[in-house]
C-alpha cells in the first residue's frame, strides 16, 4: 500500500542531517517518492492510506550492526559475569542444548521486540541461520545473517554449511536478507579454519563478520600465540580485513590496529551497553572516528545486554565516551544518531538502500510519539531523540513500505500466543 505522511517532523539522516517541520513523506512501491512541503508532493500521487503525523517525528529505522538474535533465550541468565565465564562457563553449554525450534522462538521474539523498538534492519551471527531467515521471512525485518562457526581443520563441514547458507538466502525474503561468512573469534579458530573462511568469503563476494579485541584478556593470549600480533594485526594478516568486514567490539585496540583498520577501509560494531555488563571496557571510539573509521552501534544479543534496544545504545554512546574521555564533544548526538541509522547501513552494504530518509531509497523507518514533555521545547530534535526518547515513543515501523508495527502491535505476529510458546522453550532448555 502507498502512504503519505503530513505534517511531519522528520529527520533524514541524509548528506545534509536535514530537519524538516510540518512536512510531507510520500511512500511508494516501497520506496521513499517525496519529501519535502506538502504544495510540492507528486500530483498524481493517490496513496491508498493518509497519515495525519503532527505532533510526531518520522526518522530511518535503526541499523543494529551486531547481535545474536535467538539469545533472547537466555535473557537474564548467567548476569554479572566478565566475557569468559559468561560465555565458556554458562553461555555455550547451553547453547549445546539448542534445538532449531528454540532459535525460531528466540529470533521471533527478538525480531518483536526489535519491531516495538524501532529497529529496521539488523546484523545477525548465530548458528542455525537458516532458521533465523524463516523469523526475518515471518517478522518483515531487513537483516544480514551469518551463520556463526567456530573450529578448527577438522571442522571444515561448518564452512561448507555456511557457504550453503550464503547461497541460498542472500538476496531472499524479497531482497531483505543479504548474507555474510562469519568465524567466532580468534580464541575459538584455527588459522586453517580461518583461513578458509577468508577462502569462502572472496569464493561468494560477501563480507566477513567476526568477533575481534574485545578484552585485553583476549589480546593478550592472541598476542601470545601469534608472535605478538593483535587479532586485529593477526586477521590482517590471513587477509580477513577489507572494506567489506565488520569487527565486532575493538575494546582493546591500539594504534598500530586503527591504523590496519582504517589502511583496510574495515567497519566497526560498537556495542556498549554489552561491553560495559561484561566489564569489556570502553572502546576508542572516538580514536576510530578520528581515524576515518566507520562507527556502528550494536547491541550485541539479549544475554548480555539484556536488550536489544538502539535506543539505549545510541544514548550510552554519546554519554559514556563524554565521561571516559573528559571531552563533551567526544561523540556528539549527530554523530551518535547517525552510528545508529546511515553508518550501521554502511557497514552492512546497505546504504544505498537505507539507513536514511532520501527519495529513492527504501521506505524502511519510524514513526515516533514525540508528544511527551522530553521532546520539549522544540526546536532541539536530534538532542531530544538521543538524549531523552526511548523505544516506548515508537509509534510506528515500517520496513519497504510495509507497516510492520504501528501502536504497539505486530498485527502478522500472535504475540501472545509467541511468548507463552517461548518462555516454556526457554525455561525447558534450561532445564535440560
Amino acid at each position: 500500500m502507498d502512504i503519505r505522511f503530513d505534517h511531519a517532523a522528520i529527520l533524514t539522516v541524509d548528506g545534509e542531517d536535514r530537519e524538516l517541520s510540518d512536512a510531507t513523506l510520500c511512500v511508494k512501491d516501497g520506496r521513499i517518492a517525496y519529501i519535502g512541503g506538502a504544495e510540492g508532493a507528486p500530483q498524481d500521487y493517490s496513496p491508498g492510506r493518509t497519515i495525519d503525523a503532527k505532533g510526531n517525528l518520522l526518522m530511518p529505522g535503526f541499523v543494529n550492526a551486531h547481535t545474536h538474535l535467538p539469545m533472547t533465550l537466555f535473557r537474564g541468565y548467567a548476569n554479572d559475569l566478565n566475557l569468559q565465564d559468561w560465555l565458556f562457563g554458562n553461555i555455550i553449554p547451553l547453547e549445546d542444548k539448542l534445538t532449531a525450534e528454540d532459535v525460531y522462538l528466540g529470533a521471533m521474539v527478538g525480531a518483536a521486540e526489535m519491531l516495538l523498538s524501532g529497529t529496521t534492519c539488523f546484523l545477525d551471527m548465530y548458528d542455525f541461520a537458516d532458521t533465523i531467515a524463516v523469523a526475518v521471512e515471518k517478522s518483515g525485518l531487513r537483516a544480514v545473517l551469518c551463520q556463526g562457526m567456530a573450529g578448527d581443520g577438522g571442522n571444515m563441514q561448518k564452512i561448507a554449511k555456511a557457504k550453503e547458507i550464503c547461497q541460498r538466502f542472500q538476496g531472499a525474503a524479497q531482497g531483505r536478507i543479504t548474507t555474510m561468512i562469519s568465524p567466532h573469534a580468534e580464541y575459538t579458530c584455527s588459522e586453517e579454519f580461518l583461513l578458509a573462511c577468508r577462502d569462502a568469503a572472496q569464493e561468494l563476494g560477501v563480507g566477513v563478520h567476526v568477533h575481534a579485541s574485545e578484552t585485553a584478556k583476549e589480546v593478550r593470549e592472541c598476542m601470545e600465540r601469534h608472535d605478538g600480533l593483535s587479532p586485529i594485526r593477526y586477521f590482517d594478516k590471513l587477509g580477513l580485513i577489507t572494506d567489506k568486514t565488520v569487527l565486532a567490539h575493538c575494546v582493546a585496540i591500539d594504534s598500530g590496529d586503527l591504523e590496519t583498520l582504517a589502511a583496510r577501509g574495515a567497519h566497526v560494531a560498537h556495542n556498549p551497553g554489552s561491553n560495559m555488563k561484561l566489564a569489556s571496557g570502553f572502546a576508542p571510539v572516538p580514536a576510530l572516528l578520528r581515524g576515518g573509521i566507520n562507527v556502528a552501534l550494536g547491541t550485541d544479543g539479549a544475554s548480555s545486554n539484556n536488550n536489544l534496544d538502539m535506543w539505549e545504545e545510541m544514548a550510552l554512546c554519546a554519554l559514556m565516551h563524554k565521561g571516559f574521555s573528559g571531552d563533551p564533544k567526544a561523540i556528539p548526538a549527530k554523530k551518535a544518531l547517525r552510528m545508529a541509522t546511515i553508518d550501521g547501513a554502511r557497514a552492512l552494504g546497505l546504504e544505498d538502500e537505507t539507513g536514511s530518509l532520501e527519495v529513492g531509497k527504501k521506505a524502511d523507518l519510524i514513526l515516533v510519539d514525540t508528544q511527551g514533555p522530553w521532546y520539549y521545547p522544540r526546536g532541539e530534535m536530534v538532542n531530544h531523540v538521543v538524549y531523552a526518547g526511548h523505544s516506548a515513543d515508537v509509534k510506528m515501523t515500517m520496513v519497504e513500505g510495509r507497516i510492520l508495527m504501528e501502536d504497539g502491535r505486530i498485527p502478522h505476529v500472535d504475540m501472545p500466543a509467541l511468548l507463552d510458546e517461548f518462555n516454556r522453550a526457554a525455561l525447558a532448555l534450561r532445564a535440560r
